[in-house]
């Protein structure tokens, strides 16, 4: 059975994760993904990826905690041990987040359910998030069970809802609903189901976009808060030059101009 499912609907790409009974990501899965990532990125007829649970009611239950506890016995019984000047390489699955992060390409996680720990931390890698409303729980509870976020939960939550909200929600490993998840901008909205249709129209919308104009425009916004300003600014200007000479902007402009095309969504 596969643990990664993909559907593709003319520009739009949507990855289902399908590992039941429990929904848990896990090394498999992991690998599945990897590949489907590659994959989906390099295919320049997807334009936009669209990631979602195939269960009822669960995006990402969270990580199998199961794993990381095998793996925990296995370094402890080698004696391991870890300290900030010498750092863990990146797993896979840390390269699949920051690949997707640095895509060209949007991602929107359409979540239709629970995604904890390893799950919420792959909706936050993605550029748009919109949460099904109904008894899920979204966040970050690894304190609980005497570990931390450890696939950009802490860094990337921060960035989403700043340094006081992330250190409450962290430390005291509180999941909250949907709706809450919004008001707080951990996801952009909280929607009625089925989220996965919602998430559809904006790809839709999204894959109508020039290509090139979205690639520029995530990198420069995924980029701003670590570019010193005067950077960023000339990163901007340098690339809204390259898109003013490109055949699609000179194009789009021209319609603009001529009356056939608003401005305006």
């Amino acid at each position: 059975m596969p643990l990664i499912k993909i559907e593709r609907r003319d520009a739009v790409a949507i990855v289902r994760f399908n590992n039941p009974p429990k929904g848990y990501m896990n090394a498999a899965m992991v690998g599945e993904l990897e590949v489907a990532v590659d994959g989906l990125l390099a295919d320049a007829a997807v334009r936009v990826l669209v990631f979602t649970g195939a269960l009822k009611g669960v995006f990402i239950e969270h990580y199998d905690v199961s794993e990381l506890l095998a793996m925990s016995a296995k370094l402890r019984a080698k004696g391991a041990s870890f300290s900030l000047d010498r750092p863990s390489p990146e797993s896979a699955y840390h390269r699949i987040l920051t690949r997707l992060e640095a895509a060209p390409k949007p991602v929107i996680a359409a979540i239709n359910g629970t995604a904890m720990g390893g799950g919420f931390e792959f909706c936050m890698a993605c550029d748009i998030r919109l949460a099904e409303r109904g008894p899920y729980w979204l966040g970050q509870p690894e304190i609980n069970i005497g570990i931390l976020a450890g696939a950009g939960g802490t860094q990337r939550l921060v960035r989403l809802v700043g340094e006081a909200r992330a250190l409450e929600l962290s430390l005291l490993g509180r999941t909250v609903s949907p709706d809450e998840a919004a008001s707080l901008g951990m996801v952009h909205a909280a929607v009625d189901g089925p989220v996965l249709d919602h998430a559809l129209t904006m790809a839709v919308r999204l894959a109508a976009q020039s290509p090139r104009a979205m690639a520029h425009i995530k990198r420069l916004v995924r980029s701003a808060t670590e570019t010193p300003l005067s950077q960023g600014l000339a990163n901007e200007r340098t690339l809204f030059m390259d898109l003013a000479v490109s055949d699609d902007g000179h194009r789009l402009m021209g319609e603009f101009v001529a009356g056939s095309r608003s401005i305006r969504d």
